[in-house]
């Protein structure tokens, strides 16, 4: 079981400075990703072993591609969703140098509404049915259903008492 952080009270949140980041960089550059909950008090950071994680992950890992999203990289997120669901570190597997949460982000701000745009549901990868349409439909539907239960309980009715007629008394 691991030791809790003792001083809680002196831990800094908030922004990174400059100093900060580069002592992060130095210390794992020359030891290289290990414990993360021992590793500020090793490099002599009052941060958390979470956010000293998150900011080497998501900032200052050196083969992270700060760049756009091209469009052969979004048909791959897209098929890659398709078959796996929001498995994230699977997909990003497939696209070095970008993160799971980097990729989480893009499908949730971008791709997702592309594919809205497009008619086709991002959840299944299906065509979707217009909203309008279904609003419309609803009530057709409603009305229909009740149609239809009133028709299931005298069918129902109608077998019962068939029943009774078809069984043989002795």
């Amino acid at each position: 079981m691991r030791k809790p952080f003792d001083n809680k009270h002196e831990m800094k949140t908030g922004s990174w400075s400059k100093e900060e980041d580069q002592k992060l960089i130095d210390y794992v550059t020359s030891h290289g990703e290990g414990s993360w909950h021992t590793l500020p008090q090793a490099a002599g950071l009052l941060r958390c072993g979470r956010s000293c994680m998150q900011r080497w992950s998501i900032y200052l890992k050196p083969d992270l591609q700060r760049r756009e999203f091209g469009e052969d990289e979004d048909d791959l997120i897209i098929r890659l969703h398709a078959l796996l669901g929001n498995r994230w570190s699977l997909i990003a597997g497939r696209l070095p140098g970008r993160t799971d949460e980097e990729i989480k982000n893009y499908w949730n701000s971008h791709l997702s509404i592309k594919l809205l745009n497009m008619g086709i549901d991002p959840n299944n990868h299906r065509l979707r049915h217009h909203i309008s349409m279904s609003s419309t439909m609803s009530t057709d539907v409603n009305e229909s259903q009740a149609e239809n239960d009133e028709v299931n309980s005298d069918i129902s009715s109608s077998r019962n008492y068939n029943s009774y007629e078809d069984q043989d008394i002795n």
